[in-house]
């Protein structure tokens, strides 16, 4: 099981339900304002990447990081 982390950049205030639905549908924790964590098996940072691009605009930004090791305050 891997852990991943999802960050994005929404440039402009629309609904964005549809995102935080799957996010919480994938159990992800929001770890700051736009940075959400979660573990997942048998995929990738860009497979993720492609598949919650279909819930933002074609103006917005996303990255999604596989993570070994972090730490935060």
């Amino acid at each position: 099981m891997a852990l991943y982390f999802l960050t994005y950049d929404l440039r402009k205030a629309k609904d964005y339900k549809s995102l935080y639905d799957e996010l919480s549908d994938f159990n992800a924790v929001r770890i700051l304002e736009s940075i959400w964590c979660f573990n997942r098996i048998n995929t990738s940072a860009g497979g993720l990447r492609d598949y919650f691009k279909k819930y933002i605009d074609k103006d917005d930004g996303l990255v999604v990081s596989e993570v070994s090791d972090w730490g935060g305050i």
